[in-house]
């Protein structure tokens, strides 16, 4: 790759984790180096275990939680954070030491959202990475500084959705 840009997947729709895994595994089955890096996540999913037996792809989990953020207390919430500092600067020095061409920061906008991650920090890393090195950012509503510094923005949008019938997450179709 000789330019790496900046995608966003964002929306209310289903879809943003998949596209960016997609497009990793894609990357992978063409031999480039992927770390893909997800927020906010704690159950073992389906796309964990694929992406465990790629050797192309490294993933990494911040910020890991078996439980949505705002059901956590306040002292939950706190010591999640202060461990998130210090996961993104060991994210900091792996992007610096180890070669990669594909960055995924899956859910880093909620991540931003809940205070657990700064977008001055985000910004520095886009300004900063390697100019081969394509960042795949997912999560709902975007700030506009991250918008600009996007070169593909793709929205989500929720048409229909079978949750609103009471259909709960499937193991195998959405984790």
């Amino acid at each position: 790759m000789n330019k790496g840009f900046v995608q966003i997947y964002t929306g209310e729709g289903k879809g943003k984790t998949t596209a960016a895994l997609g497009l990793s595994f894609r990357a992978a089955g063409r031999g480039k180096k992927v770390l893909f890096v997800q927020f906010l996540k704690g159950i073992r999913t389906g796309e964990e275990v694929s992406m465990g037996q790629n050797e192309q792809i490294t993933h990494l989990k911040l910020a890991e939680t078996v439980r949505f953020f705002h059901t956590l207390s306040e002292e939950e919430q706190g010591a999640l954070k202060s461990k998130v500092k210090g996961e993104w600067i060991e994210l900091m020095k792996r992007i610096e030491t180890e070669p990669m061409d594909i960055l995924v920061l899956d859910e880093i906008m909620a991540a931003m959202h809940h205070g657990l991650v700064e977008e001055a920090d985000v910004i520095k890393l886009l300004e900063t990475r390697p100019p081969h090195m394509e960042v795949i950012l997912t999560g709902r509503d975007p700030s506009d500084r991250l918008m600009q510094k996007a070169d593909l923005v793709t929205e989500m949008v929720n048409c229909r959705h079978y949750y609103s019938k009471g259909v709960s997450s499937r193991v195998g179709i959405e984790y």
